[in-house]
């Protein structure tokens, strides 16, 4: 990241289209063409995995799958792998909002009918099809039995199957391969539409000179295969069970802090194993992403353990990671990291060394800017240009939301600082992120929409009222448009 740039937060999800949720359609490439129009360089989203309970993109069944429900039914058409008629009776929900229920159900049905299709015309796709099985047969596979295995079991955890199936035992596995052949190949063929429509979007974007911003979570779901196939990089008891899973301490966002529930790692074990496992990771992220941010990066440097029987996240204590090993094997094999550090919460002097060591851009966010005096650290005089400078990120409400709910030292603290004019004041803390030294500004569509609390994406520490924000191409105006690119070229953020 050489330039100036800007760019746009929005998830696949919350496009709009004629489905439950967004898709990688022509939705997606209608939403490439408004960045392009506006000159914005970046396209950040969240997690692309398939969601468990909760629909939270940073809970998912694996670490490298694509999410189903976000294969675009109209490209299944033109693939001959659907007809129009297919879709006509997909129930769609009236409400704006994403409906994970008539999703699946829907989604489903289609998929079961493009994969009999697909059987019926496999000529036409054999060749693409056995190259991607070439190419991800390393992580499908289990993925793939994984999902399989959860169907028969009624999604039960894994640790609730037969002891055979959760510990994998090698003969129990052959059988079951051969068992549910049919589920998995099912599956393997919703990844390879997923990855298909993935990298053709990704094409037509960087045609445009659009580039996606990736987003990796930094600990996994329990309930997922990456833990399944690779128990022994994660601390668990005999049983499969985490003895210690991963959060934060009370903070900003909540006074008992946060549990996560997801299991933490062996670090000693990774090391004897080269970090396989994170190498084929952040690599896999590479090619799908320009580039990749890496949530609760501090968890690289040391991060908080909670007894796993723990119902809050106050009593824990911090453990050591390996993070700086991590990052050099990358830089050695990679020179430059695309890496943006999310380094917010409670940061340590070993955290920013972390992240310095390696040039890593870390992150800003104006929300958090006016709660002290002129020294906070977010204020845009107090940073350098090696952040990501945010008005606010999918765990903040929408920054009208914020305002609404600001301390009247907060609001008197913005006033005082914010860029002069008779715009908006949340137009007038976009454009204050965009005269910032931060070589990189992004804001949440939310922002830009001048949307309240009802769009906001994520409150962190609940569970429900999340994750299904969407919004409608009569809200994105001529005049957000015109604001949008009238700052980003003030500022000299413009593609080049």
């Amino acid at each position: 990241m050489n330039n100036r740039n800007c760019g746009i937060l929005l998830p696949i999800s919350s496009l709009p289209g004629p489905t439950n949720i967004g898709t990688l359609g022509k939705d997606a490439r209608r939403f490439v063409d408004f960045l392009a129009e506006t000159r914005q360089r970046y396209w950040q989203i969240l997690p692309l995995g398939p969601t468990g309970y909760g629909n939270s993109p940073y809970q998912c069944y694996s670490a490298f799958a694509g999410n189903p429900l976000l294969i675009d039914p109209l490209e299944l058409v033109a693939d001959k792998l659907l007809q129009n008629a297919d879709l006509t009776n997909i129930p769609v929900s009236s409400s704006q909002k994403i409906d994970y229920i008539k999703a699946e159900a829907s989604q489903n049905i289609l998929l079961q009918k493009a994969y009999l299709h697909f059987q019926d015309n496999f000529h036409r796709f054999k060749d693409d099809y056995y190259s991607f099985l070439g190419q991800h047969s390393w992580w499908l596979d289990d993925y793939a039995l994984f999902r399989a295995l959860k169907e028969e079991n009624e999604t039960q955890s894994w640790t609730d199957w037969l002891p055979e199936r959760s510990q994998r035992q090698s003969q129990c596995m052959q059988a079951l391969m051969h068992e549910h052949a049919s589920a998995i190949n099912f599956h393997r063929f919703t990844q390879f539409l997923f990855f298909k429509q993935w990298f053709a979007l990704k094409s037509y974007a960087e045609a445009k000179q659009v580039q996606f911003i990736g987003d990796v979570p930094l600990y996994v779901s329990h309930d997922s295969a990456d833990v399944w196939a690779n128990p022994d990089i994660f601390l668990l008891d005999e049983s499969g069970k985490p003895t210690l899973v991963g959060g934060v301490p009370p903070d900003y966002f909540s006074e008992t802090g946060q549990l996560w529930g997801n299991p933490v790692f062996n670090w000693p074990r990774l090391h004897e194993r080269n970090y396989d496992w994170w190498m084929a990771r952040i690599h896999f992220n590479l090619q799908m992403f320009s580039l990749v941010r890496i949530d609760h990066f501090r968890g690289l440097e040391s991060f908080w353990a909670i007894p796993a029987e723990s119902e809050t996240a106050i009593l824990g204590e911090w453990m050591p990671a390996h993070g700086y090993e991590v990052f050099s094997m990358l830089k050695n094999q990679l020179g430059e990291l695309p890496i943006i550090a999310e380094d917010l919460g409670l940061i340590t002097p070993e955290v920013i060394r972390l992240r310095e060591s390696f040039q890593l851009p870390g992150m800003k966010v104006l929300q958090f800017a006016f709660s002290s005096d002129e020294k906070n650290d977010a204020l845009p005089h107090n940073i350098s240009t090696d952040f990501v400078m945010y008005t606010g990120t999918h765990d903040n409400d929408t920054t009208l939301g914020w305002l609404k709910q600001a301390s009247k030292h907060e609001r008197k603290m913005m006033r005082r600082y914010v860029l002069a004019g008779n715009r908006s004041p949340v137009y007038r803390l976009i454009e204050t992120a965009w005269a910032s030294v931060a070589q990189t500004a992004i804001i949440p569509l939310q922002d830009l929409l001048q949307l309240n609390s009802s769009a906001r994406m994520n409150t962190p520490g609940t569970v429900g009222n999340n994750w299904d924000w969407r919004f409608d191409w009569k809200s994105l105006k001529k005049e957000h448009r015109t604001f949008l690119k009238h700052i980003t070229v003030k500022y000299n953020r413009q593609q080049k």
